[in-house]
């Protein structure tokens, strides 16, 4: 992007006509029902996220990510989709929808939203017209059902394992009340698998997403963007025949898993872009696609997505060899696939970075969680997600440490070219919440392995507003999940307008980080040290991160933001400077 596009970009009005403003966005993630609740009955809704847009400007993001806000009877956090073109009753309605994509392009924020196309709910119409249609019909056709194994057909179809555990097949009582098929469910057996050769089902997309795109919505997130094509050809192998490929030298990098990453999914996707570019500004996608990082360039293909998650900071150590390598080959792919690059560390799956950062071993996802059983080899997380939390004592966290770092870590990523992808509430330092009691819990992971996994919902508290009331200002009554008493210490209200809060760093670095955006190009400083990385931008300006234990010189120049104070005029451990140079 030419720097005069991107001041384009972020001057009002034509930010929001600029084909382009993905390229380099900040891009917040809201999950809705735990943002902020409007209406005190305990759960957050669509005008909610109106009455903090002016939050969310003075934030300084460019678009908003919303997490599922259709009608769901939250199996899986909204995950399981019961209409995909309306508003869960709970949250809302249409109609608060429209205000609220009103109100956020009003204030210069661009709206994306989920889209979760693998799988419906088993409340969706058509599943329901499924279970009482008979075996070969066209309503069985849309999902994945087959024939047990066994002489009566008792034995699921094969003996794989669904993401959250457990078979990953299902058996239904037939209308006449006998046992009957088997359907697939890659996820929850709430979620029951589309059948992507069905062209309903594709049709039916395409529906969806114009209907979206039509209200205003600018861009849309690919929920499991890498698993919705499959080969299911008989004989179906089994569990151990998968594992012993997996443990091969490349895995399924050859795209021949019969359930991930096949080749057929990019097929979807280029009909999705031919809808997409209708529009103009042409509307954007960007794909979740925990893959080998050989095949996610096609994802991001101008063809295709246009887009796609790079996890890989998400789940390295706070090191600064881990990083630099990171960076350097992540911003090499996003050029050869015409994108731009994109970096995350927190988000609604993932223990929060300010508590990875926190433990003993230095940051990764495994060090919190335990990735879903590995079937393909390779990276972490490639048979679906490489989140579910197994969890570390309390005791091992260093609370301080974790801040620390996770703020250190968070203003690199800002300097970075290509899109942030922030969640809410790191913007306030929130640390993972373990102290659920199992009662309370709502992930599905937490009850498909009881005493393995502990779950999602830690990362999924809703937000303190103020440190007083009876859910720290997220609404009028109570909480849908329970907010520990530390909260009141982390409250908006306690931090606005703090000098050295966390939320001051945020929307300092982001104002920043608006006006000092050029083209996307990096280019490392030999620091001579291997704990400290140094990386300028074009027109002076300058990154320079303290992986190590002691303080570290300070190139020459302004220092405008950091993460933490100075010492002396040197950069302490943990810290993130940076400094912008006269030319």
């Amino acid at each position: 992007m030419s720097t005069s596009a991107t001041q384009a970009h972020h001057t009002g009005t034509d930010r929001m006509s600029d084909p382009n403003w993905w390229r380099q966005a900040a891009v917040y993630q809201i999950y809705p029902r735990s943002f902020y609740d409007a209406n005190g009955d305990g759960l957050g809704d669509i005008k909610g996220v109106t009455a903090k847009v002016p939050y969310l400007k003075e934030l300084g993001i460019d678009a908003v990510w919303l997490s599922p806000f259709y009608p769901s009877a939250l199996a899986d956090g909204g995950y399981d989709v019961d209409d995909y073109r309306n508003v869960d009753p709970k949250l809302g309605t249409l109609e608060d929808f429209d205000e609220m994509a009103a109100a956020l392009h009003a204030a210069g924020i661009k709206i994306v939203v989920d889209i979760v196309p693998n799988h419906s709910s088993d409340r969706h119409e058509w599943f329901k017209e499924a279970l009482a249609s008979p075996k070969g019909s066209a309503a069985r056709e849309r999902y994945i059902f087959r024939d047990g194994r066994g002489e009566n057909g008792e034995l699921p179809p094969s003996d794989w394992d669904s993401v959250f555990g457990g078979p990953i097949w299902d058996r239904i009582t037939e209308p006449d009340g006998t046992p009957g098929q088997w359907y697939m469910h890659i996820f929850a057996k709430e979620q029951p698998d589309f059948n992507w050769e069905n062209p309903e089902i594709r049709e039916d997309f395409l529906k969806t997403l114009r209907f979206w795109s039509d209200r205003g919505v600018d861009g849309f997130r690919i929920d499991v963007a890498h698993g919705m094509a499959k080969d299911l050809s008989e004989p179906l192998p089994m569990k151990a025949e998968l594992e012993a490929k997996a443990h091969g030298t490349d895995g399924f990098a050859d795209g021949s898993h019969p359930f991930w990453d096949r080749d057929e999914v990019h097929e979807v996707y280029a009909e999705w872009r031919k809808l997409f570019n209708e529009y103009n500004p042409p509307r954007t996608a960007v794909a979740e696609a925990w893959v080998h990082e050989t095949r996610r360039a096609r994802y991001a293909s101008p063809e295709g997505l246009g887009q796609a998650f790079n996890f890989d900071l998400l789940q390295s150590d706070f090191d600064a060899a881990s990083f630099k390598k990171i960076i350097t080959d992540n911003l090499v792919a996003a050029k050869e696939s015409g994108a731009s690059s994109t970096w995350v560390f927190s988000n609604h799956d993932v223990v929060r970075h300010a508590t990875r950062y926190g433990l003993p071993k230095g940051g990764s996802v495994a060090q919190g969680t335990n990735a879903a059983q590995d079937v393909t080899g390779g990276t972490k997380g490639q048979d679906g997600k490489g989140w579910l939390l197994a969890g570390a004592p309390a005791e091992e966290l260093d609370v301080e440490l974790g801040l620390r770092r996770a703020r250190a870590a968070t203003l690199l990523l800002l300097a970075l070219p290509g899109s942030a992808y922030l969640y809410q509430g790191e913007e306030l330092g929130l640390r993972e919440v373990s102290e659920i009691p199992d009662a309370e819990r709502q992930d599905p992971s937490f009850f498909r392995n009881p005493g393995v996994e502990i779950g999602r919902d830690g990362c999924r508290v809703p937000l303190p507003w103020t440190a007083e009331g009876s859910s720290f200002g997220f609404g009028a009554g109570g909480a849908h999940l329970p907010q520990p008493e530390w909260f009141q210490d982390y409250a908006v209200a306690k931090q606005e307008g703090v000098e050295g809060s966390t939320l001051e760093l945020y929307r300092q670095a982001l104002r920043l980080r608006s006006d000092l955006q050029t083209d996307e190009e990096l280019e490392w400083v030999e620091t001579g040290n291997q704990d400290v990385l140094h990386f300028s931008r074009p027109g002076g300006w300058h990154t320079v991160t303290n992986f190590g234990s002691d303080p570290v010189e300070l190139p020459e120049g302004e220092v405008v933001v950091s993460s933490g104070p100075l010492e002396s005029g040197k950069l302490p451990a943990d810290t993130t400077a940076w400094i912008v140079r006269n030319s």
